[in-house]
């Protein structure tokens, strides 16, 4: 891929995100770096610098229609074009559906936590990938990229939420593979496995060590594992993948 695309990487600020941004920087490209949290978003700037890059820093709350519009309008403004987009941004709030015990309820997931993961992880992909999608279509063609799980695949005990979100980015990025091809916009996904972000190291010990027990390469990933992914689907070498769900999980097997 060549130097000076423009990308925007949503949850720029830490873990996939942030090594996603780095990848592209790597390569001179000219990044847009959103993330709720402005924390650490001048160490990100100039890490991206040194690494390469022509970043811009912008708090974006995904979930805001208004506010991601304003993003993606200052973006062209600033550099005329949008070539890749990867919707990496993503929360969890994990629960069983009903925690059951010596024949009585004692918690539930509760709307407010389901209701926020489905804002951010699916609601926040659609309301980017619309804003950028008529920039690419005009610019003629670009790439959107997509975070969904393994999760996605099989579902996970205590994720009604993150599963059910992560399967309809599956969905989406399949229907627009169908929309936006004849614009000469690819759309594909990542399925990460269990990778060692700051999210997931908040886990228990023991939940740690059952994903890498179910691992057939003996470890969990790292967030450069999915940045080299996103970064060859954005490539040229990837310019006949299309409508795809890419798993990088180091084989996880699921339940076994």
């Amino acid at each position: 891929m060549g130097s000076n695309r423009v990308v925007i990487v949503t949850g720029a600020a830490a873990g996939i995100g942030r090594a996603t941004a780095r990848r592209f920087a790597q390569e001179g490209a000219r990044i847009a770096a959103w993330d709720v949290s402005e924390a650490g978003s001048h160490a990100l700037s100039a890490e991206l610098r040194e690494a390469g890059g022509d970043p811009v820093f912008s708090r974006v709350d995904v979930t805001d229609a208004t506010a991601v519009e304003g993003a993606v309008a200052s973006v062209v403004e600033r550099w005329g074009r949008i070539d890749v987009l990867v919707n990496n941004a993503g929360i969890t709030r994990d629960h069983q559906l009903v925690k059951w015990k010596d024949g009585q309820k004692l918690a539930e997931m509760s709307e407010r936590d389901f209701d926020a993961v489905v804002a951010v992880n699916l609601k926040g992909v659609f309301l980017c990938t619309r804003a950028v999608a008529p920039h690419m279509i005009a610019g003629g063609g670009g790439v959107i990229l997509n975070a969904s799980s393994v999760v996605g695949h099989y579902g996970n005990f205590g994720q009604t939420n993150y599963a059910a979100t992560k399967a309809g980015v599956i969905n989406m990025t399949r229907t627009w593979a169908r929309e936006l091809g004849r614009y000469k916009i690819r759309v594909n996904a990542v399925a990460p496995g269990f990778i060692a972000t700051e999210m997931v190291q908040k886990m228990p010990e023991k939940i740690l060590a059952s994903m890498v027990e179910h691992s057939p390469l003996g470890r969990m990933g790292r967030p450069e594992d999915i940045a080299e992914a996103y970064y060859w689907l954005a490539s040229d070498a990837a310019g006949f993948v299309h409508g795809t769900v890419l798993s990088v999980d180091g084989g996880l097997v699921i339940g076994t």
